[in-house]
């Protein structure tokens, strides 16, 4: 395991979903989550010490529900700016940006990655990420969002075999 990695800081939207919000008359409805990414973070990355924490800018009840039944205790929603979001998390535990893995993938991540990236932690994406954020992450899975990326990358981060 890379034992410098502390966290995995993870989008939802694009990255733990497909990125496609269900909307009914009464608002959003569903959301399609992959099981493989769910045993990943709660039987792999938990268990090998390393704390996942979600900072998306959606706020869902449907996200909360899953993060419940996964063990994800640091679940910030509705957050715009997911830099200064995760400074303050790093700052509550003096910990650093090099303590940080993260995936995600559309423009929104592209402040926080950049920085992580910069501060020698590892960064992801999804496979159909947008292509300014592949273009500047070190680990590039293989699967879709919502289709295997997060259980690639924390295998990835964990060095475990996939």
């Amino acid at each position: 395991m890379n034992k410098k990695i502390k966290y995995l800081v993870m989008d939802v939207d694009g990255t733990l979903t497909d990125g496609k919000i269900y909307m009914g008359a009464n608002g959003e409805v569903m959301k399609a989550f992959d099981i493989k990414d769910g045993y990943g973070i709660h039987d792999i990355l938990i268990p090998a010490g390393i704390i996942p924490v979600i900072i998306t800018g959606r706020t869902s009840k449907i996200v909360e529900n899953r993060c419940l039944e996964l063990g994800i205790k640091s679940v910030y929603q509705g957050v715009h700016d997911k830099l200064c979001k995760l400074n303050e998390i790093l700052a509550e535990n003096k910990d650093t940006l090099s303590s940080v893995a993260y995936i995600g993938d559309d423009l929104n991540d592209m402040p926080v990655m950049v920085a992580i990236r910069d501060n020698d932690g590892i960064i992801g994406c999804p496979l159909n990420a947008i292509d300014s954020v592949r273009n500047i992450c070190a680990f590039k899975s293989q699967f879709n969002g919502g289709e295997g990326a997060v259980r690639e990358f924390i295998a990835y981060i964990c060095n475990y075999e996939y």
